[in-house]
């Protein structure tokens, strides 16, 4: 008793004491979080700490919000150079739909802020309607790759903040991540050589319409500098071909070689950004001799494409026979499936349903995944599909799996802000020919889901390699085969096998 009577004195004793004590002023209690970059970076890839307080306050409450301020320019300032804070909610900031969300690497932000004064007049404050008044551009200029050709250099080996933000658990560069700048430089490089530096006429809108085949040809590493450069390499009439390059100096070879660690070619369409329909693009002129024979390539294979296109027409002709070969390649590939199903206690222990090796995740698409056209920015489809793909190469194999290439990708659906997107992986087919490298090929399908209307389509489809590193093949470690269930999931495995061309 006489304890609790003693503990009550105190208590009454220090609130009297406190109550006599002069309050500190509101600035001394304010705990100031300064977040500061250079222009063309992530504000949050470099963030300099300052908390000032005068006496000993008590902590923040709800009552004391803490101020956040982020500095724009290299050399702040309020939009000019006076080295002060520009507040999230000036006008001196761009306005909010030439900003994409934060949720990008340095990289990408960095592409997207050179990118972005390009469509500045789109929004000009000027009169209402403007945008709509603005002729399109109607004659076109002639361009050389060297106009359009961008490069960037990560400093992995010096910026630990960089290099920490793209290392993977194994210490090698996260390729989701890459393939997201990726996607945001060749859709620089497409903006710059679309560029008519007419203020008077309306920018075009440029949408990825196809990805070809990237192959990783050696393990990136996230503790040596690492280079991206890409150009324009053919147009269309209404299509931008731009070939990027990413490499990566070995810290034990020559240095005055860059051994190319993946090529991505891109295909960039223009539309008109009022009405929607495909519109010109400047026209290539390339000048050196290894820009021509990019090009000559480039359309031996749209000339190809065509041809092919030509043919399919006639398929009818000898489509009898055709189907005829296709039913017993069904009955092949379902034969096992079935034993599966009707006697599953035969059925054979290294091999595995198709379905048994899916997985899915979903998200709702948000405003901070969109790009300057206020859809959602395709490299971050790719990042996330990769991720799945990856884990579902993991979770079949029960080792890290190494990754190899992604096939071609067509973007049959925009995705917009809102969208309830669904990811839908499995893997597909195994080949275990090469004992030294079996190959794991996983399909990576997106819907987009619209459950007001009760409906759901593809948006893309994605194809990913993978192979396992050869010391656990050497420690007996054993890939299974992979057999379909249905009619349906053996023509997908048969129509990724021609594409592949493992049956001619």
């Amino acid at each position: 008793m006489a304890a609790t009577r003693s503990t009550a004195t105190a208590a009454l004793a220090l609130s009297r004491t406190l109550a006599r004590r002069p309050a500190a002023s509101s600035s001394s209690r304010r705990i100031s979080l300064e977040l500061s970059a250079p222009r063309g970076t992530n504000p949050f890839q470099s963030a300099a700490f300052s908390s000032t307080t005068t006496g000993d306050p008590p902590p923040p409450t709800m009552d004391s919000p803490i101020k956040v301020v982020s500095h724009i320019g290299g050399s702040g300032g309020d939009g000019g150079g006076g080295g002060g804070a520009i507040d999230a909610g000036r006008s001196a900031r761009k306005p909010l739909s030439l900003w994409p969300g934060m949720y990008h690497s340095p990289v990408t932000n960095a592409l997207w802020e050179a990118r972005s004064s390009i469509f500045e007049r789109m929004i000009d404050a000027g009169a209402a309607g403007k945008q709509q008044q603005q002729p399109p551009q109607t004659e076109l200029l002639t361009k050389t790759p060297a106009g359009s050709r961008t490069s960037i250099v990560y400093k992995f080996a010096t910026d630990n903040i960089l290099r920490e933000q793209y290392r993977d658990p194994w210490n090698e560069v996260r390729i989701g991540k890459l393939l997201e700048d990726l996607d945001a430089l060749a859709g620089t490089i497409a903006v710059k050589h679309c560029s008519d530096e007419d203020s008077t006429t309306r920018p075009l809108l440029l949408v990825t319409a196809s990805v070809d085949k990237m192959e990783l040809k050696k393990p990136i590493c996230v503790d040596t500098d690492l280079k991206i450069a890409g150009a324009v390499t053919y147009v269309g009439r209404s299509s931008i071909d731009i070939q990027i390059e990413v490499t990566q100096v070995d810290q034990d070879s020559d240095m005055q070689s860059d051994p190319i660690a993946l090529t991505a070619n891109f295909t960039f369409v223009a539309r008109d950004s009022m009405t929607g329909k495909s519109a010109p693009v400047n026209r290539l002129s390339p000048e050196t001799e290894k820009e021509k024979q990019l090009f000559a390539e480039r359309e031996a294979r749209d000339k190809l494409r065509k041809r092919k296109r030509e043919e399919q027409k006639g398929v009818f002709e000898n489509g009898i026979n055709k189907l005829h070969v296709e039913a017993e390649r069904l009955n092949s590939l379902l034969a096992e499936g079935r034993v599966f199903s009707d006697l599953p206690a035969l059925a054979d222990r290294d091999s595995i349903l198709l379905k048994d090796t899916r997985l899915e995740n979903s998200l709702i698409c948000q405003p901070q995944q969109r790009n300057l056209h206020g859809r959602i920015f395709g490299g971050f489809l790719m990042h996330r599909a990769f991720e799945l793909a990856f884990s579902t190469a993991y979770a079949f194999v029960g080792q890290r799996p190494c990754f190899l290439e992604v096939d071609h990708v067509d973007f049959l659906k925009p995705v917009d802000v809102g969208d309830f997107l669904r990811f839908k992986s499995c893997v597909l087919y195994t080949q275990l020919d090469n004992a030294e490298q079996p190959l794991v090929n996983v399909e990576v399908v997106a819907h987009v889901t619209r459950p007001e209307l009760r409906k759901s389509e593809v948006s893309n489809t994605f194809h990913f390699t993978f192979t396992v590193c050869s010391d656990a093949l050497k420690n007996g470690l054993k890939i299974r085969h992979v057999v379909p269930s249905t009619e349906e999931e053996a023509r997908r495995i048969l129509e990724r096998m021609d594409a592949e061309g493992l049956f001619d």
